[in-house]
Order: C-alpha cells, then sequence, then structure tokens
C-alpha cells in the first residue's frame, strides 16, 4: 500500500493548461516520490520521479501493475467539441475516458480518485457540454466507492494555453473587466487561475472529508 509521506501519483492530461499547472506543484512536493503521467504521446519532464507512460486509453488494464496502489490518480483529461471533431469523439474523451480510469484504479487500489468536471454540469442540461459532463458525474458516484472521488468545477479559467481559443479569450477579457460585480450567488462565476485549481486539487486530495461536488468559489479559496 502507499506510503502516507511518500505518494505515487497518477495524472492523466498532464499536458493541459490545469494539468501542467499540477504537475509543477507535484514535481516540488517533496512529499511525492512517483509520478506516473498517463499520456497518447510523450511528455518531457527531466525530473527523475516523473515516468511518462504512452498509453492506448482503450485497453487500460495493462497498466495497472505500474499503477498499483498509487495515493490518487488526478484526470484533468479534457477537450471542446470543435476540436474533438464531434459530439461522439468529444464524449469519449469528456466522459468515457473518465470512467474507464475510474475502472482501472479501483483495479489498481487506488483510494483517491480527482476529476475536472465544469461549472454547470447537469446530467439534465439542455447543453450538450454540461450534460456530458453531468453524466460523468453521476455515473462515477454510481459506479464507484473510492475512499475519495471529488468532481472539480471551475468556473472561466485564466492561464497560458498552448492553443488560441477565440471566444474563450474574449470571455476572459470580460469577465475580468466585471468581475467585481460578482458576489454573492454570482461568485462562483468569477474566472479562476489555473494554478489555484491545481493547488485546490492538492488540497481535495489530502483532506478527509467527503465533499463530492467543488464549485469554482471554493476552488478560489483553497488554492490560495
Amino acid at each position: 500500500m502507499h506510503n502516507n509521506k511518500l505518494k505515487e501519483i497518477v495524472v492523466v492530461g498532464a499536458s493541459g493548461l490545469i494539468g501542467s499547472r499540477l504537475m509543477d506543484l507535484l514535481v516540488a512536493d517533496v512529499s511525492v516520490h512517483k509520478i506516473w503521467v498517463l499520456s497518447r504521446k510523450e511528455v518531457e519532464w527531466k525530473q527523475k520521479k516523473v515516468q511518462c507512460i504512452i498509453t492506448d486509453f482503450n485497453h487500460l488494464d495493462q497498466y495497472i501493475p505500474m499503477v498499483k496502489d498509487a495515493h490518487t490518480l488526478f484526470c484533468c483529461i479534457g477537450t471542446t467539441i470543435k476540436k474533438a471533431g464531434s459530439q461522439e469523439a468529444f464524449r469519449k474523451v469528456d466522459y468515457q475516458i473518465p470512467l474507464d480510469l475510474a475502472a482501472m484504479a479501483e483495479k489498481a487500489r487506488i483510494n483517491k480518485f480527482i476529476v475536472i468536471s465544469s461549472l454547470g454540469a447537469d446530467p439534465l442540461s439542455n447543453n450538450f457540454y454540461l450534460k456530458t459532463k453531468g453524466e460523468m458525474e453521476r455515473d462515477l458516484i454510481k459506479g464507484y466507492s473510492f475512499q475519495k472521488l471529488a468532481f472539480v468545477r471551475p468556473s472561466l479559467l485564466l492561464g497560458p494555453r498552448h492553443e488560441f481559443r477565440f471566444g474563450e479569450r474574449f470571455a476572459q477579457f470580460f469577465m475580468v473587466l466585471f468581475s467585481f460585480l460578482m458576489v454573492g450567488k454570482l461568485r462562483k462565476y468569477k474566472p479562476i487561475h489555473d494554478f489555484k485549481v491545481a493547488k485546490a486539487m492538492i488540497s481535495i486530495s489530502n483532506s478527509l472529508n467527503n465533499q463530492k461536488i467543488y464549485e469554482s468559489e471554493e476552488l478560489a479559496y483553497l488554492g490560495t
């Protein structure tokens, strides 16, 4: 079983906006002695504690011996419908892969599963994106009983993406400009920096409570 002082961590989506910030924090964390990165492509990290596994997400069971008894699996994987090319392809990434990873994690006796969802996730939503995220949350809760299963629901993310998203940049400008108006129930809609979400995820993985949903406002608090 994992050591309480020296932890092995599994990260999926390490090259993304939040995933890359999470990796920076985990690499610097002296309590983490091994980071398994599951990725379709090579992710280069010079640190010895990082081990990248070129991953076939259709056959995850083959990686169980490598990640067995890790402390936490952080699922930071995600895409957009535009980038995926279709709703079906999007659903494969944002719904099916998290569920498949949970099945692998359960077999590998990983106790904690922290996954990025979305503000407004709802299986009954008329919005396909939010509906997919909501169904992912619902089916993970129904199907798996980790020691800790947590869904991170950030609002509009602030940070240096590798790809340019005009709509997102446009929204960031106006959301930041008018964020001072977002008080009370609107606080959860305030934009949040990628590093705050990453820091909050680590805090969540180390907490002992059974809370499953973490809205953006709480992430901002945990990430300070």
